[in-house]
């Protein structure tokens, strides 16, 4: 049964084995970690950002997925621990001066070296192509090699001078160790924000309280505080003053008419009151039934 024209099969042809497991090109991977989207599959471009568990996307490309979270997309799985646009970090890239890109190869004839990566380190010069380890910081978002913070140590950012702490130290493509280290240190920060904005409401709930009660009631400061003889002095001067406004008509109308008429003021400051002889009118001046008011004479 096909062995005609004297062939002769081998036993790896009728006997079928075990599937053998298919090995994943590691150059592959690191091209795809290193130069590609992990959300939108495209090539990374400006400007960059990286998670809290250290891959990286298009800030484009989070945004859009951030407006529109449809369960149809698969990749969405990949990104499925990014809530907001504070979950991410914009990523301060140091250019290669060595790497040409696309523009030496316009006709297709020439070797694409993988190697090769756009960015590098400000610091030891390593390219960031997956061959060495990577790490950004949180804090300023300035991208280093693993190396450069081994080699230099220092609690200030090479390049922008921003403390920084190791919490804040993110590698960059890591392992699967590095991952779930990174992801429990993101669920306790999460956990913490939590507790300080619940700790937040109650204190502003209190100082608000405390405000009202504030302006309700006077402060010491505001009370009247003094010795017993000042007190009885101002009330002595205030019972001394009171005559005399009333002389000048802040008292009711009878207190001023008496004290008008018994006062030893002017003529001319007395004919400014009604109670003066001058303001009476004679029976001839006064009104009549025809003309009722004063003002026609």
């Amino acid at each position: 049964m096909g062995c005609d024209g004297g062939t002769i099969p081998k036993r790896h042809e009728l006997v079928k084995g075990p599937k053998k497991v298919e090995k994943v090109d590691k150059d592959a991977e690191l091209v795809a970690q290193w130069n590609y989207c992990t959300l939108s599959q495209e090539i990374l471009r400006r400007p960059i950002v990286a998670c809290e568990l250290g891959r990286l996307y298009n800030k484009d490309a989070v945004i859009e997925f951030l407006l529109d979270k449809s369960s149809e997309k698969a990749l969405g799985k990949a990104a499925s621990h990014i809530k907001s646009i504070k979950n991410v970090t914009e990523l301060r890239l140091s250019d290669n001066p060595a790497w040409e890109g696309d523009k030496g190869n316009t006709k297709g004839d020439k070797h694409d070296d993988l190697q090769r990566a756009r960015f590098i380190c400000p610091v030891v010069g390593l390219e960031m192509n997956g061959r060495h380890r990577f790490c950004f910081l949180r804090c300023c978002g300035c991208v280093f090699s693993e190396r450069a913070l081994k080699e230099i140590k220092a609690e200030v950012c090479h390049t922008c001078g921003a403390a920084f702490q190791e919490d804040d130290v993110i590698v960059l493509n890591g392992t699967k160790e590095d991952v779930e280290v990174l992801k429990s240190r993101m669920e306790e920060r999460r956990l913490r924000a939590k507790l300080g904005k619940k700790t937040k409401k109650p204190k502003a709930a209190e100082s608000v309280s405390k405000s009202d009660v504030s302006e309700e009631t006077p402060g010491p400061s505001k009370m009247k505080t003094g010795k017993p003889e000042e007190t009885s002095l101002d009330t002595r001067e205030k019972t001394n003053s009171a005559p005399k406004s009333a002389a000048h008509g802040i008292a009711s109308g009878k207190a001023v008419k008496r004290s008008i008429a018994n006062s030893e003021e002017s003529e001319a400051y007395k004919s400014l009151f009604t109670t003066h002889s001058s303001a009476k009118r004679s029976k001839e001046e006064s009104a009549h039934w025809v003309t009722h008011t004063s003002y026609c004479f």
